[in-house]
């Protein structure tokens, strides 16, 4: 296939379209961006579109075997020019490879209760998204749920930061008064989070299948939320600050509850 070199090309402005969350939205498309992270999503078994390379910046065995492994999977890839990369590319100095990926949609039906799981409540901020995303395949939890809204799931940086455990994990939007049903008719507990709740989370023993749920970075769990949950914890705070960022707390319950 020739290299494209122009970015007024019709096929790069549409890839180029894809920063935009209006058009991930209407394509059902995101972008996946670097050696490590498309990889990933081809090994998962995602369905990608295209995977666009400049030639010039791939210069690694794993990279060349990378797109091998694309061409052996009948995928479209399309060489560039390093400008035109450059272009595309959400850093500077990019690799020299992304990805065109179609988004999946979880719904609750489609998850078994699991024996351990995490709940974000209108999360804000899509670098703790993407981070919580990688502590969760690092203590093996299983499934994340996104309730009542909140960043978008394929927003270019919380797929930098899941670092490629995004494509590995199901993750299902849905509202929180939905997802208590089906905790519920799973016999999950629910493990809620609260600056002024009274058990400390050091004294806690999940009884699987457990589902850790977590507030938003500024407003955290709403009174009616804590209500639903079958126990609230704290995390005790000894210093000047009344509260850690959303992903540190994560991430120091998600090591307490799975420890052997």
């Amino acid at each position: 296939m020739d290299i494209l070199t122009s970015t007024a090309n019709p096929f790069i402005k549409q890839v180029r379209a894809l920063h935009q969350k209006k058009n991930r939205l209407e394509t059902d498309t995101f972008l996946v961006e670097g050696i490590h992270h498309v990889g990933e999503v081809i090994a998962a078994g995602w369905d990608v579109d295209a995977v666009v390379y400049a030639p010039e910046l791939l210069t690694s065995g794993f990279a060349k075997d990378l797109l091998a492994h694309a061409s052996r999977l009948d995928l479209r890839l399309q060489p560039v020019s390093a400008a035109v990369m450059e272009s595309l590319a959400d850093k500077e100095n990019p690799q020299g490879i992304l990805a065109v990926v179609r988004q999946r949609h979880f719904i609750l039906n489609d998850i078994q209760p699991t024996t351990r799981s995490v709940a974000l409540v209108s999360p804000q901020d899509p670098g703790n998204l993407g981070t919580i995303l990688r502590t969760m395949d690092a203590v093996g939890v299983d499934a994340l749920f996104l309730l009542d809204g909140g960043v978008e799931l394929y927003h270019p940086t919380v797929v930098r930061a899941s670092m490629g455990t995004l494509f590995w994990k199901p993750v299902v939007q849905a509202a929180f008064a939905e997802f208590v049903d089906w905790a519920r008719m799973g016999g999950c507990q629910l493990i809620g989070t609260s600056a002024k709740a009274d058990v400390d989370y050091h004294t806690l023993v999940p009884q699987a299948p457990w589902v850790l749920v977590l507030g938003n970075e500024q407003k955290g769990l709403s009174r009616e939320q804590t209500d639903a949950c079958d126990v609230t914890l704290s995390l005790p705070m000894r210093g000047r600050v009344s509260s850690l960022n959303l992903s540190v707390a994560a991430g120091v319950l998600l090591y307490a509850f799975t420890k052997d």
